[in-house]
């Protein structure tokens, strides 16, 4: 489930930078792009918290530690990237 909701989030901030580009309304896609990495990151914690109900310990030992940089990286890019156009914005009308 985390990785639709990734994809999804992946797509629409792709999408909020098009539509920036082009000159539209892109505050849609700006706000799915952020819901759906919040979505992603529930997934992923969640997906998580079976490992530990299921006493998975191996599962837990070899991905936590390497998805948690990635997590944070992917999620302070799309943080960024669909914020960027409001502040390029303000910038452009001042």
């Amino acid at each position: 489930m985390w990785l639709l909701f990734g994809g999804i989030a992946i797509i629409a901030t792709i999408t909020n930078s098009y539509l920036y580009k082009t000159g539209k309304d892109y505050t849609w896609a700006m706000d799915l792009g952020l819901s759906f990495t919040a979505l992603t990151l529930v997934a992923e914690y969640s997906m998580v918290s079976d490992w530990v109900k299921g006493e998975d310990w191996a599962a837990l030992l070899d991905v936590v530690p390497t998805m948690t940089m990635t997590l944070w990286i992917l999620v302070m890019g799309s943080i960024i990237l669909n914020i960027a156009p409001v502040f390029l914005e303000r910038r452009v009308k001042s």
